[in-house]
């Protein structure tokens, strides 16, 4: 077995042991990332005066070649390393011999994967924030195409006011513009340079960290070298990220279930998007949707996972912080295919406007009737109480609310005239509230102008 750490030992780790302590066959994922942090070391250690510039070359253009092998599929998938730092190290030193053994001057392990974590962060938040980008177009195209349309705004699952469409498409638009600020915020957060940090005591060459991290982009360097090799804050931060979108997607997913059901109706899955059932032909069933609520829970049980890892840690790095990586990378998988899928079946779901016209409810008009006795000078609380004795009414007459008689309504208070019809409208109810936020049409359309600004699409 290849060791890097064998010099005191005089026995082989046992098989199985040596095989619970690898990571080899999740961190390989980190190989680019490995490959350009030795580079910049490489670069550092010659600016120390610590390689020669012979072996400068020697190192990089192995690297190189290692990188391009990788990036091939040529790399072993399979090794006996005990991780993708020693599979790099080891095949260096195979391929330019001596030279390959001089990389490591100064380094640790410790240090070298913080390091490469940390680019992988950087990496990640910027594909999932472009991701998130993408969704939030698909978003904003469906409050642009279903402009006009009204459906049941819902409190509880019960009616509760009519709004735009548009509106309530982009009420899942603002999450995920959240959710990519707070990644930026984790991206920056991540961008702090822990190379140079050794094992734990720091680094007793003198390498130039700034020259490092301008050399691999961070906008930083560590303060602390205990803490530098110790802090797990990116993946736990990125693992929060993206437990947070996958809660606004699954959000979004059962809506969108619900309102394709047969009892709503309002929306219809594409084919594409949708699969059937073994035993009933006539199934159309929503299963990626389904699929997204579960895999939330499955990220924010990775999350919890994580953060009890990290609670009871000594300072400096312990072996526990392994299990770091084999939920990040799986977080980032499911994100990274759940958001194009979102995406998708956005891009290609059907409206129904007649099933939404035929569920309003003219119910949720009562605040209206309410509002227009407040506008009479009624105090709000009195409104209120008369709005309900009419809903009431109308119930116990098995009629809408706009169909009690003008005299029946003056029965209950005397402010009421014959223009109250006029409040029994949906769109007049909507264009009410014009407020910027609200779901009246101009400021609906405020919003959009807001959300494409938000996007870069203004």
């Amino acid at each position: 077995m290849k060791k890097l750490w064998g010099g005191r030992f005089q026995e082989e780790m046992q098989a199985l042991a040596w095989q619970f302590n690898s990571s080899f066959s999740f961190d390989q994922r980190l190989a680019s990332m490995d490959i350009r942090a030795s580079i910049a070391w490489a670069k550092s250690l010659f600016k120390a005066e610590l390689i020669s510039k012979e072996e400068l070359q020697q190192i990089i253009g192995g690297l190189h070649a290692i990188l391009a092998e990788y990036r091939s599929g040529k790399f072993p998938s399979q090794t006996d390393a005990e991780d993708i730092h020693s599979a790099v190290e080891l095949c260096l030193t195979e391929m330019i011999g001596a030279a390959g053994e001089k990389l490591h001057t100064g380094r640790s392990r410790n240090d070298q994967v913080a390091t490469d974590l940390a680019l992988w962060i950087i990496q990640a938040c910027d594909q999932i924030m472009q991701d998130l980008t993408q969704l939030m177009a698909a978003i904003l195209q469906r409050a642009e195409t279903d402009m006009g349309l009204i459906i049941n705004g819902y409190t509880h699952l019960q009616p509760a006011q009519p709004i735009l469409l548009s509106h309530w498409w982009l009420a899942h638009f603002w999450p995920l513009a959240r959710d990519r600020q707070r990644l930026e915020q984790a991206r920056q957060r991540a961008a702090v340079l822990p190379l140079g940090s050794g094992a734990l005591a720091g680094c007793a060459f003198p390498i130039d960290r700034d020259f490092l991290a301008w050399q691999l982009g961070f906008e930083s360097i560590s303060a602390n070298s205990l803490d530098a090799v110790a802090n797990r804050d990116g993946a736990a931060e990125f693992l929060f990220c993206a437990s947070m979108s996958a809660v606004h997607l699954s959000r979004l997913a059962e809506a969108l279930i619900l309102f394709s059901t047969r009892e709503f109706g309002y929306f219809e899955l594409a084919e594409a998007y949708s699969s059937g059932s073994s035993l009933m032909p006539q199934k159309k069933n929503p299963d990626v949707l389904e699929l997204t609520r579960g895999k939330a829970g499955t990220l924010i049980g990775r999350l919890a996972g994580l953060l009890a890892t990290l609670k009871g840690l000594p300072s400096a790095y312990d072996k526990d912080l392994q299990e770091d990586k084999a939920p990040l990378f799986e977080a980032y998988n499911v994100l990274h295919l759940m958001l194009p899928v979102m995406q998708g079946v956005l891009e290609s779901l059907r409206v129904h406007p007649e099933r939404l016209q035929a569920k309003l409810d003219p119910a949720m008009l009562a605040t209206d009737l309410a509002d227009y006795l407040v506008r009479r000078g009624l105090p709000f609380r009195q409104a209120h109480a008369v709005a309900g004795q009419a809903v009431r009414l109308a119930e116990s007459k098995e009629i809408s609310l706009q169909q009690l008689p003008l005299e029946e309504l003056q029965a209950l208070s005397a402010l009421f005239d014959a223009d109250v019809q006029k409040d029994f409208d949906f769109k007049a109810s909507i264009n009410r509230r014009n407020l910027p936020g609200g779901s009246g049409e101009e400021a609906v359309r405020a919003q959009m102008r807001q959300a494409r600004r938000e996007i870069g699409r203004d």
